[in-house]
C-alpha cells in the first residue's frame, strides 16, 4: 500500500523552520523536529527525505516568506532613501521584539556554511547577494533623484550597508542592546550622506 501524506507539508516546513532557526542545523535533532511538527519519523523521512532536505525546505520558506517579502515591499516604496531607512528600522525593530534572540535564519546559516552542502550555501549566497543588490539599486536610484551624493560608490556603499545589516542581525542576538542597534542603523544612514 503506498504511503499517503496526512499532514499539511507547508505547515510542517514552517514548524521545522522554527526549530532550525532557534537551534541551528546540527543542534536540532530529529526528536526536536518530530516533537514540534507532530509528525512521525517515518512520515518526515517519506515526505522530505531526511534532515538536510527538510532544512533546505525550511530555509527556502524563510527566504521567501521573510527576506523576499520584505525586499518586495521596500522596492514598492518608490523612494530609495526611505526604503533603505525602512529596512534598517525594520531590522532593529524585529531584533528588539524577538524575546528568543533568534536573529536571522539566513545570516545564522551563513555562519555555519561549512556544515552544509552546495544547495544550502547557494540559498544563503543568493539571499545575501540579492539584499546587497537591492541596496545598490536603491543607492543608484537615489543618486539619480539627487537624494544621495553622486560621489558615492554604489557598489562599495551597498557592501558597507550589507555589513551593517549582518551586524544588526548577529549582534542583536544578545551582544548589543536596543540603543546600540539603533546606533548601527543611524551609522548606515550616515554612509549615504
Amino acid at each position: 500500500m503506498p504511503w499517503e501524506k496526512s499532514f499539511d507539508e507547508d505547515e510542517a516546513v514552517g514548524k521545522a523552520m522554527k526549530v532550525f532557526w532557534e537551534k541551528g542545523f546540527e543542534p536540532a535533532s530529529m526528536a526536536d523536529l518530530i516533537a514540534r511538527t507532530g509528525i512521525t519519523r517515518g512520515s518526515l523521512y517519506n515526505a522530505f527525505g531526511g534532515k538536510e532536505q527538510l532544512f533546505v525546505k525550511a530555509l527556502q520558506k524563510y527566504d521567501k516568506d521573510r527576506r523576499h517579502a520584505m525586499l518586495s515591499a521596500l522596492e514598492a516604496m518608490d523612494d530609495p532613501q526611505r526604503a533603505i531607512a525602512a529596512l534598517f528600522d525594520a531590522l532593529v525593530a524585529e531584533t528588539i521584539a524577538d524575546p528568543e534572540k533568534k536573529g536571522c535564519f539566513l545570516v545564522n546559516t551563513a555562519s555555519e556554511l561549512t556544515t552544509h552542502g552546495e544547495q544550502v550555501n547557494g540559498i544563503v549566497r543568493a539571499g545575501l547577494q540579492e539584499t546587497q543588490a537591492f541596496l545598490q539599486r536603491s543607492i543608484e536610484a537615489g543618486q539619480a533623484r539627487q537624494q544621495f551624493p553622486a560621489a558615492l560608490d554604489p557598489e562599495a556603499t551597498a557592501k558597507g550597508l550589507m555589513a551593517m545589516v549582518v551586524a544588526i542581525r548577529v549582534l542583536g542576538r544578545g551582544m548589543f542592546d536596543a540603543a546600540s542597534l539603533r546606533t548601527i542603523a543611524a551609522q548606515a544612514q550616515r554612509l549615504l550622506r
